[in-house]
């Protein structure tokens, strides 16, 4: 009797077990996206990547997108929704929202799709050696600046005056300002930069260009602040008769006039590197942050036909991608 009730323990710890391993096995591996406006192109660019390395969502892999639609107030909300769902990794799409769950986790891992500058902002301790719960790709490329006002003297010979627009009290901005300055002394341009904290603030922005006597603006804004303003931007554009070059596609998507700048859909295609070496056991701390690699040039036809302007041929056959 006591070792048939030995043996009947024994099948019954045995089945637990096997129940347990067949659970653990079971379970997919679950990925949160966090964004002010992180849907769309960004949204297809992150599966992509992740089915380039073999992952087929809910066989292997579950993605859940919040997205605070423009909304920068929503996201602590959202972020404490994705930390309830006890997600394997965050991945977030810019300084904001890498913010907001830097504040939620200390121990779930936070991949960065596109963070301008991460070291300054206090997520990570160095790109080689991020340390903490965060790493992932950094869109940091100050000499961008001084490549836009150069594009932009290509486009208008004549440039004699732009305005920056820019939030000057960032300290990520201090290296882009001291960039555009240098340049600016090689090309013979002087600039009225116009600080930009709030979307109020850009139409107020635009009078003093015009004001100023700017033959074009540049846009140096932070992310949220023209996400949520995008059409509008583009039509004070207009309406100032001025040429405009931002930093994102999606400003020429929704009526700018130009943008030269780091792709963010292949930034945030290459996130999905990170959540499968994190997935495979890598800890973050000890992976470094990339850097951008593909950069675009975008034109809007239309947009200059509104304010009545040609682009040169010169400037228009580099165009990666022309909007007609």
């Amino acid at each position: 009797m006591k070792n048939i009730l030995c043996l009947v323990l024994i099948i019954v710890f045995l089945a637990v077990g096997v129940t347990a391993d067949a659970q653990q096995a079971a379970r997919i591996p679950l990925i949160g996206r966090l964004g002010v406006s992180a849907n769309g192109p960004r949204s297809e660019a992150f599966r992509q990547g992740l089915r380039e390395l073999g992952y087929v969502e809910g066989k292997n892999i579950v993605v859940d997108d919040r997205d605070a639609g423009g909304k920068v107030e929503r996201l602590p909300a959202l972020t404490a929704e994705i930390v309830r769902l006890r997600v394997d990794i965050i991945v977030t799409a810019g300084e904001i929202a890498t913010r907001a769950a830097k504040a939620a986790t200390s121990t779930i891992p936070i991949v960065m799709a596109n963070d301008n500058d991460p070291v300054t902002s206090g997520f990570i301790a160095s790109l080689a050696r991020p340390g903490g719960n965060i790493t992932g790709l950094s869109a940091v490329a100050p000499e961008l600046s001084g490549k836009r006002l150069e594009l932009l003297k290509e486009t208008v010979p004549k440039l004699s005056r732009v305005a920056v627009f820019a939030t000057l009290s960032s300290p990520a901005y201090a290296r882009v300002l001291k960039e555009l300055d240098l340049v600016a002394g090689a090309l013979g341009v002087k600039l009225q930069y116009l600080d930009v904290l709030t979307p109020k603030d850009v139409e107020t922005a635009f009078q003093a260009a015009g004001k100023g006597g700017a033959d074009a603006v540049l846009f140096r804004v932070a992310n949220p602040i023209l996400s949520s303003q995008r059409p509008q931007i583009a039509e004070l554009a207009v309406k100032s008769r001025l040429l405009a070059i931002y930093e994102r596609a999606a400003e020429v998507e929704t009526g700018g006039l130009m943008t030269y700048g780091v792709s963010i859909t292949d930034l945030t295609r290459r996130a999905a590197t990170y959540v499968d070496k994190i997935l495979k056991g890598a800890k973050p701390a000890d992976l470094p942050v990339e850097q951008p690699t593909k950069f675009e040039l975008i034109i809007n036809l239309k947009a200059a036909k509104q304010i009545g302007f040609t682009i040169p041929p010169n400037v228009l056959v580099r165009a990666d991608r022309v909007i007609k």
